[in-house]
């Protein structure tokens, strides 16, 4: 069956990679970094070196943008990519120290029991090859990352396992998200709304960031292959699936779009710039075209380079042919309203910023808040939360920050796209009561020892600080960096 490198993120192997908990290990500033050396030696690990060739065919893979590629020079991504690689090394030698492997019976279990090589419900050579094929990657490259996943799997399992959870702590647990609060608020979305960006703020904010409202039109080819159009037959048989292995493989092995369409005499279609919004020059939509493949074909990466994409259970072959791109005026609603978005995104943090400190140097009491509402003209309510779920005024993000807070004490408490922003008061605190043997008891005990597992990992991370002696040669980062 045909697939996409784009399921990649879907499959096992890669769950592992980006769903388990990496460790964040950082270890700048962790003994002298180099001070000259061997230019070809970015960083150690005890007395292991990272070579710059290594770490360049490491940066190689990640596939970085354009636009990420050009900003390595002035920002800190060349750092944190290191930091990470030099994580991944550590962790590496740790496994091997404990002398945690994956055996070839398991590493064949992993890859046979991955749906992204499945055809008719079990598993299929054919699939996995095309993967393979399609993703640049060699078998053993392939099992080998494999099998590094798995054995970080089974690293991080052993450090949490047979824990056993000690009441206090599910008591705790219980009690971060079962209380009755009585508080006193001040809702600030008003106190944000009487300062509104001038004009001149508004065209300084455009003008310095012309590049970013730009639109893209992409013109786009495609056709639908259908049992009759590759068989002549309309059902979906063995046949059609040979057929359409035989067309996908020639796309891999670099037939363009036309060729393959002429060969199988096949109908293109062909749409001339259209936007993200499915719209043509013209603001109107292109309704011949189903939302699902549209989707598909305008975020391809490539230009002129022809994908098999399955819709539906349909097939279909598309190229984005080219891709134009114009620029966005101040007469443009949506530009407008970004831009008013923006800065009174900009207000909100440095009034919030100004707030924070007032309250840090013991400018607000509860009296004094009542002055604030009443200078600003905003209510000065009183509320009980008693529960996670009661979103009247608070959502449930909030009202954990609020069971957070301390009787007595004042605390600006926002939701993380400050679309919510409330000064809090806390007058009183009462606890509810947890039942044993009940499974909100078991539903608790699961969030401590998640808590406990977290510390743990925590511990661990700095156990292997500690263990592994890690020294940076900056010079040569300041080279790589310098180079693209």
């Amino acid at each position: 069956m045909p697939t996409s490198i784009a399921k990649l993120s879907k499959s096992f192997f890669v769950k592992l990679l980006v769903g388990i908990i990496i460790l964040p290990f950082v270890f700048w500033g962790m003994g002298d970094v180099f001070r000259g050396g061997n230019q070809n030696v970015i960083a150690t690990i005890d007395s292991k070196k990272i070579s710059t060739q290594e770490f360049v065919q490491y940066l190689r893979r990640l596939n970085l943008s354009e636009e990420q590629v050009k900003s390595l020079p002035k920002t800190d991504l060349i750092e944190k990519i290191l930091s990470e690689y030099i994580g991944k090394k550590v962790m590496s030698l740790e496994i091997k120290d404990l002398g945690i492997t994956v055996n070839d019976n398991s590493l064949r279990n992993i890859i046979k029991s991955d749906k992204l090589f499945f055809r008719d419900n079990k598993f299929s050579r054919t699939e996995y090859e095309k993967f393979l094929l399609k993703s640049g990657m060699t078998a053993p490259s392939f099992e080998s990352n494999i099998a590094e996943q798995e054995s970080r799997r089974q690293l991080l399992s052993s450090l949490s396992g047979g824990l056993t959870i000690p009441d206090d702590l599910i008591e705790n647990a219980f009690k971060k998200e079962n209380q009755i609060k009585k508080i006193k608020f001040i809702d600030l979305t008003k106190y944000y709304l009487i300062k509104k960006p001038s004009q001149e703020e508004i065209k300084d904010l455009y003008d310095k960031n012309k590049n970013i409202f730009v639109e893209e039109f992409k013109s786009i080819d495609y056709a639908e292959l259908s049992p009759n159009s590759l068989t002549g037959n309309p059902d979906y048989d063995e046949n059609f699936f040979k057929k359409l292995d035989i067309v996908e493989n020639k796309i891999l092995d670099g037939q363009s779009f036309d060729e393959s369409i002429k060969e199988n005499n096949l109908k293109a279609i062909k749409i001339n710039k259209i936007n993200s919004k499915k719209q043509d020059e013209q603001k109107q939509v292109i309704g011949s075209l189903s939302d699902k493949l549209f989707k598909k074909i305008y975020f391809m990466q490539e230009t002129s380079i022809p994908e098999l994409i399955k819709i539906d259970n349909k097939y279909y072959i598309a190229k984005v042919k080219n891709v134009e791109k114009k620029q966005k005026t101040l007469n443009d609603q949506n530009v407008l309203k970004s831009i008013k978005a923006q800065l009174q995104f900009k207000n909100k943090i440095e009034s919030n910023t100004a707030i924070l400190k007032d309250i840090s140097m013991g400018g607000f009491d509860k009296e004094k808040m009542k002055s604030f509402a009443s200078k600003n003209n905003l209510e000065f309510k009183e509320y009980k939360v008693a529960d996670l779920k009661q979103n009247e005024i608070f959502s449930e993000g909030l009202i954990k920050r609020i069971f957070l807070t301390k009787d007595n004490e004042i605390n600006l408490i926002t939701n993380s796209n400050l679309t919510k922003n409330f000064l809090i008061f806390t007058v009183k605190t009462e606890y509810k009561k947890m039942k044993k043997n009940t499974n909100e008891f078991e539903k608790y005990e699961a969030k401590a020892r998640l808590d406990l597992v977290n510390q743990i990992y925590k511990i661990f991370d700095n156990s292997l600080n500690q263990k592994y002696n890690v020294k940076l040669n900056q010079r040569t980062i300041e080279r790589v960096k310098n180079s693209f």
